[in-house]
């Protein structure tokens, strides 16, 4: 799907992908990681690739399986260097507002890949398994 670079453009993708999501049956703690990957994901290529240009459009393509969901979000501008974004959580980056959206996409999900221009990211989240209540062993 194409999306214009607007910051509500996001919503209605989320809703889908988590409806899909809960569907599927993916856990809860999945579908939080998955909603905050997909949304610092659009800020950053709305923000820093597409710079709040209401005339380029961001890219989203997305599959969700039973085992994992894999998301790729292109953007219209020039790329950048992941290995350059500074660690947010350095002593001299603590108050600086740049690199946590990064962090968080690389926390959350379980591969994160960027193209070589770096305009392009994909993301994988594993499906956890969940446990019934009889299915675990106490001892």
């Amino acid at each position: 799907m194409t999306l214009q670079s607007e910051p509500s453009a996001i919503n209605g993708v989320c809703r889908n992908i988590l409806s899909e999501l809960k569907e599927s049956q993916y856990n809860p703690e999945d579908i939080f990681a998955i909603r905050l990957a997909l949304e610092e994901s659009f800020i950053n290529a709305l923000k820093h690739g597409n710079n709040m240009d209401p005339s380029k459009e961001i890219k989203i393509n997305y599959s969700i399986g039973n085992d994992k969901v894999e998301i790729t979000m292109t953007d219209q501008g020039d790329g950048f260097d992941p290995d350059s974004v500074p660690d947010p959580r350095r002593k001299e980056n603590l108050y600086k507002a740049s690199g946590r959206g990064l962090f968080l996409i690389m926390a959350y999900m379980d591969e994160v890949k960027f193209n070589k221009k770096g305009n392009s990211l994909y993301m994988v989240k594993y499906k956890k398994k969940c446990f019934a209540a009889k299915d675990r062993v106490s001892r």
